[in-house]
């Protein structure tokens, strides 16, 4: 078996193996970070009305996409008061002079840019690039030199340039969630030696992978996420990759196996299963790309990579690292921790299949009640109004809501080709007249003259569901009617428009995205349990398990329930990209704990064993290793919460929950009830299937011993 080939080849040569995992990792990191490519983080890809309106204002106008910077103005004394116009003024400036911004509207200019008590006022400064682009440095000196939040007059900068950068990324939680896991890891082991080898595999997986990340931008641009997505599933797949491997291998030493065996023993049956997992996360990340959005392929092959790369450690640099480890892996014990606690599995899983049909149905529903909220979920893009109240973005977004209305955040950017500026004030008079649009800019032509901008203001914020109906009135029926035998092309763009366009084209693909997602998966576990039956209830469990994970997130993010105490600084919908995420690496990451433990079920069976009793062994001696595994991913994601870009806390809190949920509920009660009553209907396997996926016992492998040098460890 080739597995076994590489497990003792890696053992044997341990530190050539070792070395080539230091040297490789140096100089991908080396080249990765030192040529990265730049992110992108343009949602508006596709055929969109808001993607045409992004390619009008490319071509004709030097601001891109409707991307700006916004300076808002609070002056009790009034806008005109001649010591605040002053202030105000050279505020302006200053905001003109600011690197990338090509333009700026100027409320002593611009009409409609000062509020009807006079009191309230806003400059615009349109950027030449995105706001994602737009330098972080350039945007806080901006921000030390113009904010003033004290005395007769409040100066706050707004815009998604002012997001980006008060809510850099990274921040203190990957180091959390690697420090959590030490603690579990030591607990589950008791051995520091144990501990660390789970850690240092990891690390190695997730610093090469980011690396190439890095470098793959230039080919398939990512957004800014997307590495802290790609760090967050590779340190968690990796160090429970890491810890199957190393569990198994420690029980074989302490059945009397030596070292060597107990090593390739582990990566042909652990081992096996956490290519066969994290292929599955792979595949199911790959999924997608039937979403048709360039932004979410570069995010799939990101968090893919990372994963390949923690495959490979575990495959490679673990069993090099069990070499150096010999028999010492159990030395440097904690007192009072690392006992098994194989009886009170094995235990509950006797209690689980006394009673299957009680214990499934109470499972079951507990699962559908979590996914209730699910319906109702809403789906859009953060903006200044969902940030912390301390943010100038957030403080500048009040200071318009209160001045202008809501809508004033939410511009709905309208680009005219193709007809003169008459025909761009025919469009303005149209809309301006649309029930539910608060204010409308005159049309401002582009300097070619064969394009123009009208500016409209809905009465409702970005947040409010009523946004997107306006919209669609609008590009349904006002400006058709508008540009009807002018000749004129009209399409209504911006950041708020792109939003809703991006979140209705993950509403209508998302369930081409399931199909395939389950699809391939299932193929992948029939190929490695060799059943049917046991294929078709994972898929089942898993579509459950995200279900509630759905619920608990609209619950908390868009309903406020216990939202204010796990840092999210008011009630919002669910970020667009998030629950698509979510799906992919959801399943994929359920399926590394279906894989463990029904592999190892399988295990038990193929050596004879009737399945009710292979059920109750497997659960026992896999239940400590999963919760372990579990907590520690659970960890790992929570720890983001602790940051304060919302949408990643978001994404945290969906992939924790889910964790736990099927850690417990579904492996702990739903597994061993379905198995129970299926009895031996559990490896049901058709005619053709079973003579394509020819059975081969797990430790077969052990036979094939290369001859490999042992002197060369």
């Amino acid at each position: 078996m080739r597995l076994a080939r590489l497990a003792r080849f890696c053992y044997r040569r341990r530190r050539a193996t070792l070395a080539g995992w230091i040297v490789g990792t140096i100089a991908v990191m080396a080249l990765g970070f030192g040529f990265a490519a730049e992110p992108l983080n343009d949602f508006s890809g596709g055929g969109s009305d808001a993607a045409k309106a992004s390619d009008l204002l490319d071509e004709h106008f030097a601001q891109r996409n409707g991307d700006s910077i916004t300076l808002a103005v609070r002056a009790e004394g009034g806008i005109t008061d001649p010591g605040v116009k002053a202030r105000v003024e050279r505020a302006i400036d200053r905001l003109g002079k600011t690197p990338h911004v090509a333009s700026v509207s100027s409320p002593y200019e611009a009409p409609g840019q000062i509020s009807r008590d006079g009191k309230t006022a806003f400059a615009t400064g349109g950027l030449d690039i995105s706001s994602d682009d737009m330098p972080r440095e350039d945007v806080i000196a901006l921000l030390d030199d113009v904010r003033t939040d004290s005395g007769p007059v409040r100066i706050q900068l707004g815009g998604s340039a002012v997001d980006a950068a008060e809510t850099p990324g990274g921040g203190p939680s990957e180091g959390i969630g690697v420090l959590a896991a030490v603690v579990i890891l030591l607990v589950a082991f008791g051995s520091v030696l144990a501990m660390g080898l789970p850690i240092v595999t990891a690390l190695f997986g997730i610093g090469t992978g980011l690396a190439l990340i890095m470098l793959l931008g230039h080919l398939l641009p990512a957004p800014a996420f997307s590495p802290i997505v790609a760090a967050l599933i590779g340190l968690g797949v990796g160090i429970d990759y890491a810890l199957f491997i190393v569990t198994r291998h420690r029980e074989e030493m302490h059945a009397g196996a030596d070292p060597e065996e107990a090593a390739v023993t582990a990566v042909t049956t652990a081992g096996r299963a956490v290519l066969f997992a994290g292929t599955t996360v792979v595949i199911a990340l790959m999924g997608l790309f039937v979403m048709q959005q360039k932004l979410l392929n570069g995010v799939a092959v990101a968090a893919g990579v990372a994963v390949l790369m923690t495959m490979l450690a575990s495959v490679t640099l673990l069993p090099a690292l069990l070499g150096f480890a010999g028999h010492a892996i159990d030395r440097l014990r904690v007192p009072g921790l690392g006992r098994a606690r194989r009886p009170l599995a094995d235990r509950w899983a006797r209690v689980v299949q006394a009673h299957p049909v009680a214990a499934g149905l109470c499972a079951a529903a507990v699962l559908l009640v979590l996914a209730v909220p699910a319906l109702s979920m809403r789906l859009s893009l953060p903006d200044s109004s969902t940030q912390p109240h301390d943010h100038s973005g957030y403080r500048a977004s009040r200071i318009m809501a209160e001045g202008f209305g809501p809508g004033t955040a939410a511009p709905l950017v309208i680009v005219t080709e193709g007809g003169g500026l008459a025909e761009a004030g025919r469009i303005a008079d149209a809309v301006r007249g649309t029930p539910g649009v608060a204010a409308v800019q005159p049309p401002r032509p582009s300097r070619d003259g064969k394009a123009a901008i009208v500016m409209a203001f809905p009465k409702t914020g970005p947040q409010d569901e009523r946004t997107p109906g306006l919209v669609h009135t609008l590009r349904d029926d006002v400006i058709p009617g508008a540009v009807a035998g002018t000749g004129a092309r009209a399409y209504v763009g911006g950041p708020n428009a792109a939003s809703i366009d991006f979140a209705e084209s993950v509403s209508t693909r998302l369930p081409l995205l399931i199909a395939v997602v389950v699809g391939l998966s299932l193929l992948l576990l029939v190929g490695l349990v060799r059943s049917v039956t046991v294929a078709v209830q994972a898929a089942l469990m898993n579509l459950l398990s995200i279900a509630a994970a759905y619920g608990v997130l609209t619950a908390v993010v868009q309903w406020g329930w216990a939202g204010s105490a796990l840092g999210f600084p008011t009630d919002m919908p669910v970020t667009t990209w998030v629950p698509l995420m979510m799906f992919p690496i959801l399943f994929g990451l359920s399926m590394d704990y279906e894989v463990f433990l029904v592999s190892r079920i399988r295990e038990t069976y193929e050596e004879g064993v009737e399945t009710r009793e292979a059920v109750a062994l497997g659960l026992s001696r896999t239940a400590r290793v999963i919760t372990a595994a579990a907590a520690i991913m659970v960890m790992v994601f929570l720890s983001v919460l602790l940051g304060a870009d919302v949408a990643v806390k978001q994404m945290g809190l969906g992939l924790g929950v889910a964790i736990l949920i099927d850690a417990t509920i579904v492996r702990l009660v739903l597994v061993p009830a379905l198995m129970e009553l299926f009895g031996e209907a559990n490896w049901w396997l058709p005619g053709p299937l079973r003579r394509v996926l020819p059975s081969r016992p797990a430790r077969a492998a052990e036979a094939e011993r290369p001859s490999v040098p042992a002197s060369a460890g």
